[in-house]
């Protein structure tokens, strides 16, 4: 299981994440519990997961984090405990 990339992310992807933070209100209280989750060096599936934080849900693909989605979204993919 890979662990989530942190370097070399993409520019796209990371505009996008910037994006989807601002319009889907990631208060920075959301920032720190997930630079917090990133501090542990969590294993992601390869294929498409989800992590559930409280005003959030965090989703990617492998390494990489894919997007931000509100609480009432719906995720695809694998759960990350």
């Amino acid at each position: 299981m890979p662990k989530i990339q942190r370097s070399d992310v993409p520019e796209a992807v990371l505009r996008h994440l910037f994006r989807r933070r601002a319009e889907r209100g990631i208060t920075t209280e959301d920032l720190k519990q997930f630079a917090h989750w990133l501090d542990q060096a969590p294993t992601v599936p390869d294929g498409k997961w989800f992590k559930r934080f409280g005003g959030f849900t965090l989703c990617g693909e492998g390494p990489l984090v894919k997007t931000f989605l509100k609480p009432t979204q719906t995720a695809i993919g694998a759960e990350v405990r």
